[in-house]
């Protein structure tokens, strides 16, 4: 029979495939689209026929006379890309939208985290979307923890980052939007899809303390500096300097291979099995991973993490109009720790404090009683050992590692989708309905047993020429009570719904008209959080596109928020996108450099409760604690105080953005690029403002006032992003070279304040301003101290940094606190991103870097901030002496609390600037023919490393953590067969 497919178009816009491929099952016949979409075959009747097309699921249909129009439904590792509550062309995406198909990126580079290196993909990401880190996160609709999510599970991640991207999500989603879709069964045969990967963390560096000689000595200069006698005497000094009894004469590294290991693991097995036919499909996920710990002794050594997920999903045809679908995934994470806080404490305990292992073959065989405490101990460690510790030490990290006893931290997560599709076609042609309900829990808590122990503090003698311990101080009992103790129990529970109408319609093949009117909300409670945190809006959208030329989007919500007053927690967040395709005009259509250009501009004002700390400040406050009177009889009566005056007006700040973008195709796709400019004010930031109401609206009680919550901050943002790829096959090697980045500048371009210098005023400063004093150098000696202007943050003295009087009134204090420059608090000024894949044959290298200039920071943590009994580090080698005044890089030493010195200042202030070498993957796949009709079906080997190397001007600095575990490099071994 002959039949007429016509035409095969998208499900999204509308448009003709062309280059779809139709193949029979009763032959080997087949035929493809022509450029309508349309084709025309001979087949036998009721033959079965297979309508395939590069990124759609594939149709699977019964031949008749008179085939209808076939709708193609994309998968999402093509073309299609999913966005809020659609999915669209990628050549159809306006007003900031990034993708990544994750597939993609694991093929040629494996990532255990799904943001990994994601400022190399997605231009416009920098770590944070929109330059902050509360951007919603939902995982197929529902708002989840990135986290409860592998790699291996995601097929595509889409960033939305202006305005008209993300308005249909009303308040919780105005400052941008991360759409995680996990992968779905596609009607095929089933297959089978298993990863493993073996590989090893190893520590990139530790902060570097003195030891015990060097820090005596120091430390007797500090003193010496403050006026005091010293503290260590010559001979402690040489003895502990010399290492010749380490038990009694201490010099503790707590990053020395007695505690810590070179490297630790880490495995992980991923199992994907998916399948099934035009009826229903099925994905099913099955990961497990565990990773160990750098610490390498006592119960510290079995520290580790593990989780397990299994994720799977059902579609479901039920007839020709109603489908169904069901997702339902499990996480289970274990972490086993130490009831010890092992990296804090490596930070302050000063390494000739005590020791921490007491050698009992030194004891002296005369003391009955340190014997006695030898036979009774329940923890001898390596039956050569009791714990050490003093008065003040009785609890310590290594002693806690041996026998505080240990801790299991349990995570549990169970998430749940149901979703009804339905095809209303039959009421109104182009109609349809589309409905997800989500529900998730969580919870974690922590289960520990905690064992009391005995630490041991020895009195040293020395008999005949040889140390020995003449007696042992106990300090503690050694107790276990067995009893299991469960602590920071936490749960959360999310509930999410929406519904919506979608209508499409093709007018002659050009008019391309679409429309949505949703219903979306969710609400999530948690423990120890009164309130839930809710988010209901009603979205509209309508869009337009003639000939894929002119587009014409709208979306628009109206959002709600319990933290405002009733009648005011309603409002209508409006957007809109225009676009234009200039590459299909006459005078582009023919170019030879031009594949693709289109220029659009976006806009529209978002409302939301997002920067809103907390429920009810429209509210007045009275109270009567307090607050009292007294009668002139003596009698004292309780009085009612006022602290916060009512306003029932406050309204939602505002989010209002306008953006220019540019997409453009040129050389046959040789180069690919996306970019816009933005800038965007976030309006009416609640503030109680001191300085537009009078005085006697304080009442002058420390906490007493009538000033009212008002709208009045304003936030400005300005910046540009871009993505850039190049493709071409030079020889036998395909390169493809991609760059993104993100430039942008904030201000505070309206402030509450009341400043009485200019330069002190944060209005057109960055948000993430850094503020202190301008520092002169150090004071070199009394004269210079006498000729300079007091400083008012306490006595100086000759190796104190002074600081430049910005005002003249010959008084350093807050007022000379000026801007420094930029913290980079939510991303830096500049972020930059390249990856590089090359393939040769069956070989693929991958690299992959990211650049991060223009921000700084201060050092501010105790490693530099040395005073009183800190632990020293290297850093005051470089101390002020009179000897070393013209070299100097650190101020002199003290053992008071160095006010002066210890206060943000650009003295402390360093660049973060910075390159990473972030991924190197070489991957083999083996030839397909090598396995022909066997069980396996392909096979692909692979090694890489992450987090290689950093070049910047202060690397030792950010590369060092100081009370946490250390950054690691990680090198991995990994295989992936397909069955």
């Amino acid at each position: 029979m002959k039949i007429n497919i016509a035409p095969i178009v998208r499900a999204s816009s509308g448009d003709p495939i062309t280059g779809a491929i139709i193949t029979s099952d009763q032959d080997d016949y087949s035929a493809v689209s022509d450029s309508l979409g349309s084709v025309k075959l001979e087949v036998t009747s009721n033959a079965y026929l297979a309508v395939e097309a590069p990124g759609y699921e594939t149709k699977i249909l019964q031949a008749h006379s008179e085939l209808e129009e076939i709708v193609m439904f994309p998968y999402l590792e093509g073309e299609e890309v999913l966005v809020a509550f659609q999915t669209k062309d990628k050549r159809d995406l306006m007003g900031g939208i990034s993708y990544v198909n994750m597939p993609n990126v694991l093929n040629e580079n494996y990532i255990t985290y799904p943001l990994d290196g994601m400022e190399a993909y997605v231009g416009g990401y920098n770590g944070n979307l929109w330059g902050n880190n509360s951007y919603l996160t939902l995982v197929d609709g529902v708002p989840r923890d990135l986290g409860s999510v592998m790699p291996t599970e995601i097929a595509q991640m889409t960033f939305l980052k202006g305005v008209n991207a993300i308005a249909l999500y009303g308040s919780r989603g105005a400052k941008g939007v991360l759409l995680v879709t996990t992968k779905r069964g596609v009607a095929n045969t089933q297959t089978i899809d298993v990863r493993t990967n073996a590989g090893v963390n190893m520590p990139k560096s530790y902060p570097k303390y003195l030891g015990s000689g060097e820090y005596m000595a120091l430390y007797n200069e500090a003193r010496s500096n403050d006026g005091l006698s010293p503290l260590y005497t010559e001979e402690d000094i040489y003895n502990y300097s010399s290492g010749r009894n380490p038990y009694r004469y201490p010099n503790v590294d707590y990053y020395s291979d007695d505690y810590l290991q070179k490297a630790y693991t880490r495995y992980d097995a991923t199992m994907e099995i998916s399948g099934g036919n035009e009826k229903a499909r099925y994905y099913t996920n099955l990961g497990f991973w565990t990773e160990g710990s750098v610490l390498d002794f006592g119960q510290a050594a079995e520290n580790g993490n593990e989780r397990l997920n299994v994720r799977g999903n059902v579609d479901i045809n039920l007839n020709d109009y109603i489908s169904a679908k069901v997702d339902a995934a499990a996480i289970f994470y274990n972490g086993k720790g130490i009831n010890a806080d092992y990296w804090g404490g490596s930070t302050t305990l000063r390494p000739y404090r005590f020791a921490p292992l007491i050698p009992v073959d030194m004891l002296s065989p005369d003391d009955e009683t340190s014997q006695n405490y030898v036979q009774n101990s329940q923890h001898l460690i390596d039956g050569k050992y009791l714990l050490g510790g003093t008065q003040l030490d009785q609890t310590n990290p290594i002693a806690g590692s041996y026998a505080g006893g240990s801790s299991k931290y349990t995570s549990r997560q169970f998430q749940f989708n149901a979703g009804v599709d339905a095809d209303l076609s039959n009421v109104l042609e182009g109609l349809s309905f589309n409905s997800l309900f989500g529900l998730d829990y969580a919870t974690s808590y922590n289960l520990s047993f905690n064992n009391d122990y005995a630490v041991y503090q020895p009195s040293w003698t020395n008999f005949n020429g040889m140390d020995e311990i003449a007696s042992l101080t106990k300090y503690g009992q050694d107790a276990s009570s067995k009893t299991q103790n469960i602590d920071n129990s936490w749960f959360r529970q999310t509930l999410s719904f929406s519904g919506q109408l979608n209508y499409q319609k093709v007018i002659d093949n050009w008019h391309n008209i679409s429309a949505m009117l949703i219903a979306n909300g969710f609400q999530t409670a948690e423990s120890a959080i009164y309130h839930k945190a809710s988010n209901a809006n009603l979205g509209l959208y309508g869009s337009y596109n003639y000939k894929g030329k002119y587009y014409l989007d709208f979306s628009g919500a109206m959002v709600r928020s319990a933290k405002l007053a009733p009648g005011n927690r309603n409002a209508f967040s409006p957007t809109v996108s225009l676009g234009w395709r200039l590459s299909e005009e006459d005078f582009l259509a023919s170019s030879s450099v031009v594949d693709n250009l289109r220029l659009s501009i976006s806009g529209g004002i978002l409302h939301t409760d997002l920067d809103i700390e907390e429920y009810y400040l429209y509210e007045g406050i009275y109270t009567d604690e307090g607050s009292w009177y007294e009668w002139k009889d003596g009698l004292s009566n309780t009085a009612t105080d006022v602290r916060r005056g009512e306003n029932l007006e406050l309204a939602m700040p505002k989010r209002e953005e306008i953006s220019v973008e540019l997409d453009a195709s040129l050389f046959d796709k040789l180069i690919t690029l996306n970019g816009s400019f933005f800038t965007s004010k976030m309006t009416g930031l609640f503030v109680q403002n001191n300085n537009i109401y009078p005085n006697y609206f304080n009442t002058g009680w420390p906490i007493s006032s009538w000033i009212p919550y008002i709208n009045y901050n304003n936030d400005q943002r300005t910046g540009a992003d871009f993505q850039l790829n190049l493709n071409k096959r030079i020889g036998q090697v395909d390169w493809s070279l991609g760059f993104s980045g993100i430039y942008y500048t904030t201000k505070a371009s309206r402030r509450s304040e009341n400043f009485e210098f200019d330069y002190q005023s944060r209005v057109g400063k960055p948000l993430d301003g850094l503020w202190g004093l301008e520092s002169l150098g150090f004071f070199s000696g009394i004269d210079d101290i006498e000729n300079s202007p007091q400083q008012a943050f306490g006595e100086v003295m000759p190796g104190d940094i002074k600081y430049k009087d910005q005002n003249g009134d010959g008084v350093i204090n807050a007022q000379d606190e000026v801007y420094l420059g930029r913290g980079g608090w939510s991303g830096a000024p500049l972020t930059m991103g390249v990856n590089i894949t090359a393939s040769y044959k069956n070989f693929t290298f991958f690299a992959l870097g990211t650049a991060r200039t223009g921000a700084y920071a201060m050092k501010t943590n105790n490693y530099f901030w040395v005073n009183g009994d800190d632990k020293y580090s290297e850093v005051v080698r470089g101390r002020w002496t009179e000897s070393t005044k013209d070299m100097a890089t650190y101020p002199r030493l003290t053992t008071l609390n160095g006010a002066n010195n210890f206060r943000n200042s650009d003295f402390w202030m360093y660049s973060t600037n910075r390159f990473d070498l972030s991924r190197v993957q070489l991957s083999y796949t083996f030839p397909s023919n090598m396995f022909g009709e066997r069980f396996l079906k392909g096979l692909d080997i692979y090694a890489n490393g992450a987090n290689l190397l950093t070049i910047s001007p202060n690397r030792e600095i950010l590369e060092m953590n100081i009370g946490s575990a250390p950054q690691t490099r990680f090198y991995n071994v990994g295989i992936k067969a397909k069955f």
